[in-house]
C-alpha cells in the first residue's frame, strides 16, 4: 500500500499544519498550499519520486468539485453585468438615500445574509455582490465585510432546517441512532452555542461599532479610503468607462430575485424527483451544486433579455463578461483547487479516521464528552477545511456514545457540539471553501480576511466550550443558551471599555 507507515497516523496532520502555518508566517497562499499538497503526495507515495509526482496531479483531478467551479465563473459573470449595466451603482446609490449610517449599513448586510439561509456558496458570492456598493459608500473594509458574510453563511445553514447543511447532517445519523436524523437537526438548533453566539457577536459589533485586533486597523485605513489594506491588486476592476450610467437598481434587483427563486425552485424540483413527498424531504434530498447551476445560467438569460433591448449592455460587452468573470473568480478558483487538493491528501493519508478513531477510543460516559467533541470537530474541521467531512466522521461517533436511547438529551447535545465545533474550525480555516468564497465575495485579500475573522471568532469559540461544559451538568437548552449569550456579551462589553480606557489614557 502506498505510504502505508504514513496512513492513519500523526503524519496525516502535518500537511494542512504546514500549509497553514506557511500561509500565516509568509503572507503567500497559493505557494502554502501549494507545499502543503505536495508534502502530503510525498507522503502518501512513500517518498517514492515519481509516485509523489503522479499521485500529486491525480489527487488534485479527483478532488476538484467542477459543478461548484462552474457556479463560481457563472456567478462571476453575473457580477460584471450587474456593475457594467450601471445596476451595482444605482443600487448602491438608492441604498444611499435608505441606509443613512454604516451601521445601517452594517446590520443590512447581516440581515440579508440571514435572510440567505438556503446554501452557505450561494450565500457568499451573493451578499458580496449586492452589497459591496453599499458597505463602499461608507467605508467599511473589505475584511470587515467578508467577516459578516462569513458570519451569516455557515452558521446561518447549520440553524436553519431548510437548507443544504441540515440535509447533509440528517443524511450522517445512522439508521440506529433512536431518532431520526431530521428530528436531531432540529433539537440541535438551540445548543448550537457556535453559529448562535456569532450571529449575536456580529449584531453586536455592528450595533456597537467596536472593533479590536488587526480588525480594528482595518477599519481605521478604510476611515482614510483604504478599503483593503493591501490586496486590492488580487481583483480585476471594472472601468468606470465599461458602467452604463443609466442603469437603474431593478438591474441588479431583478437578476438577484430570479437567481433566489431559480434556486430554491430548482433545489425543490430535484428534491422530488429523488423521491421526495413533500418540501422538507425535498430540500433533505436536492442536488444543491446542479440547481445552483440551473438558476446562474436562468439568471444570465433573464439579464440577456433585461439589458440587451434597453441597451444597457452591448452584445460584445454581454459575451465578454463571461471571460471578465472568469478573471474576477481566479483567485477564489486557485485557492479552491489547493483547498480541495489539499482535503484530498488528507483523506488519502486518513486525516479524518485517524482523529475520528482517537476521539472514539478516548470518549467516555462524562459530563465533558460534548466539550471534547467541540474541541475534536474544531480541530478536524480546521486542518482539513471541511465541516461535512467532519460532520461524517464525528455524528456517528457522537450517537454511537448514546445509542439505544440511553441518553437522548445527551446525543443531543454531543450532536450539536459536533455541528457546531465543525462550523467553527471551517470558519476560521484558511482552506476552508466558504471562507474562500466569502473573501471573493467581499473582493478582500484572503489571509486579510483569515487573520481579521480568526480573533473575533476565538472569543465565540471560547465562551461556546464553556457552554458545552455547563450542558454537560444541566441539558436544559435555555440555561445553556442564556449563560452563553450573557457570558458572551459581558466578554464584548468589557474588551469594549477596556479598549476605550486604554485609548484615552493613550
Amino acid at each position: 500500500m502506498e505510504g502505508s507507515m504514513f496512513i492513519g497516523t500523526w503524519w496525516a496532520i502535518l500537511p494542512p499544519i504546514l500549509a497553514i502555518v506557511l500561509a500565516f508566517v509568509t503572507k503567500e497562499v497559493y505557494s502554502s498550499l501549494f507545499i502543503g499538497v505536495a508534502v502530503g503526495a510525498v507522503l502518501y507515495s512513500g517518498f517514492h519520486p515519481w509516485e509523489s509526482f503522479v499521485n500529486f496531479f491525480d489527487i488534485m483531478k479527483n478532488s476538484m468539485n467542477l459543478n461548484i467551479l462552474i457556479f463560481d465563473v457563472l456567478l462571476g459573470m453575473i457580477i460584471v453585468l450587474m456593475a457594467k449595466s450601471g445596476g451595482s451603482a444605482a443600487y448602491g446609490k438608492w441604498a444611499g438615500t435608505k441606509i443613512k449610517s454604516k451601521r445601517s449599513a452594517l446590520l443590512a448586510t447581516t440581515g440579508l445574509g440571514i435572510l440567505i439561509f438556503v446554501d452557505d456558496y450561494f450565500n457568499c458570492l451573493t451578499v458580496g455582490s449586492v452589497m459591496r456598493p453599499v458597505t463602499d459608500r461608507y467605508k467599511v473594509s473589505r475584511a470587515k465585510l467578508a467577516y459578516i458574510i462569513d458570519a451569516t453563511a455557515a452558521p446561518v445553514c447549520i440553524i436553519a432546517p431548510i437548507s443544504s447543511w441540515a440535509a447533509a447532517v440528517n443524511s450522517y445519523v445512522p439508521a440506529d441512532a433512536g431518532i431520526s436524523g431530521f428530528q436531531l437537526f432540529l433539537n440541535t438548533i438551540p445548543f448550537n452555542l457556535y453559529a448562535i453566539l456569532t450571529l449575536v457577536m456580529v449584531v453586536y459589533i455592528s450595533v456597537t461599532g467596536f472593533d479590536f485586533g488587526l480588525m480594528k486597523k482595518h477599519e481605521e485605513n478604510a476611515a482614510k479610503g483604504d478599503l483593503f489594506t493591501s490586496g486590492a491588486e488580487e481583483f480585476e476592476q471594472i472601468s468606470e468607462d465599461e458602467v452604463n450610467p443609466n442603469g437603474r437598481v431593478m438591474d441588479l434587483v431583478l437578476p438577484v430575485a430570479v437567481l433566489i427563486f431559480s434556486a430554491i425552485g430548482a433545489m425543490i424540483y430535484t428534491g422530488y424527483l429523488g423521491g421526495a413527498d413533500n418540501i422538507i424531504t425535498a430540500f433533505s434530498g436536492c442536488d444543491a451544486e446542479t440547481s445552483l447551476i440551473f438558476a446562474t445560467t436562468v439568471t444570465i438569460f433573464f439579464m440577456l433579455i433585461l439589458y440587451l433591448p434597453r441597451k444597457v449592455v452591448t452584445f460584445k460587452g454581454f459575451m465578454d463578461s463571461l471571460v471578465e468573470g472568469f478573471k474576477l473568480m481566479i483567485p477564489a478558483i486557485t485557492i479552491l483547487i489547493f483547498a480541495w487538493s489539499l482535503k484530498g491528501v488528507g483523506d488519502a493519508l486518513g486525516l479524518a479516521e485517524f482523529v475520528g478513531g482517537v476521539v472514539g477510543e478516548n470518549a467516555s460516559a462524562s459530563i465533558f464528552i460534548p466539550a471534547i467533541l467541540f474541541i475534536a470537530a474544531v480541530f478536524l474541521s480546521f486542518s482539513t477545511g471541511t465541516s461535512w467531512g467532519t460532520f461524517a466522521i464525528l455524528v456517528p461517533i457522537a450517537t454511537a456514545l448514546f445509542s439505544g436511547n440511553t441518553d437522548l438529551e445527551m446525543m443531543i447535545i454531543s450532536v450539536a457540539a459536533v455541528l457546531a465545533g465543525a462550523v467553527c474550525g471551517d470558519h476560521v480555516s484558511p482552506i476552508s471553501d466558504t471562507t474562500v468564497m466569502s473573501s471573493a465575495g467581499a473582493q478582500s485579500n484572503h489571509l486579510n480576511h483569515v487573520s481579521t475573522q480568526m480573533q473575533y471568532a476565538a472569543i465565540v469559540a471560547v465562551v461556546s466550550l464553556l457552554g458545552y461544559i455547563l450542558a454537560g451538568v444541566v441539558h436544559v437548552w435555555w440555561i445553556v443558551l442564556g449563560a452563553a449569550v450573557i457570558l458572551l456579551l459581558a466578554v464584548l462589553t468589557g474588551m469594549r471599555v477596556l479598549f476605550g480606557k486604554r485609548q484615552a489614557d493613550e
